[in-house]
């Protein structure tokens, strides 16, 4: 399959499996490990699911995900024309804290941040874009300190 591809989608949980199972595979045809493909899904399923109840207050609109192999990187880009969302701007949560301490909400975003090697966001032409990028080098195991980035 020629890198990129993409799959567009209405932003429905019913679509959610297939989006994610779109990813995994373009991840495997090019090399990525398996262990990381795991990794993949579970950032993936959880911008997909940010992005399937909160981009469309109407509940109505398309996600379209786009995979691209460049170099040593495996690149994710999740696309919504939802209301505006500056993904990173929000701050981690104190994991310290006993769960029953901590504010809700923020714990998938920051897993993402954690799994993927770097993470965008950027908001364009009133369209969201999340990029997750992935090492296709066998060789790098952790996420750099500093993988996130605001545009």
């Amino acid at each position: 399959m020629p890198l990129p591809v993409n799959l567009k989608l209405p932003a429905k949980l019913q679509h959610l499996e297939q989006l994610i199972d779109f990813v995994a595979n373009c991840a495997q045809e090019h090399g990525v490990a398996q262990k990381k493909i795991g990794e993949i899904q579970v950032a993936v399923e959880e911008a997909l699911v940010n992005v399937i109840n909160y981009a469309y207050k109407d509940g109505g609109g398309d996600v379209e995900v786009t995979c691209t192999l460049d170099d040593e990187k495996f690149i994710i880009e999740i696309i919504d024309s939802g209301f505006p969302f500056d993904f990173l701007s929000l701050k981690d949560p104190d994991i310290s804290l006993n769960v029953s301490e901590r504010e809700i909400g923020g714990l998938g975003i920051y897993l993402i941040k954690r799994l993927m090697d770097h993470v965008e966001h950027k908001r364009e032409d009133n369209k969201n874009t999340l990029t997750l990028v992935v090492s296709t080098n066998q060789s790098k195991s952790e996420p750099h300190p500093d993988n996130v980035t605001k545009i």
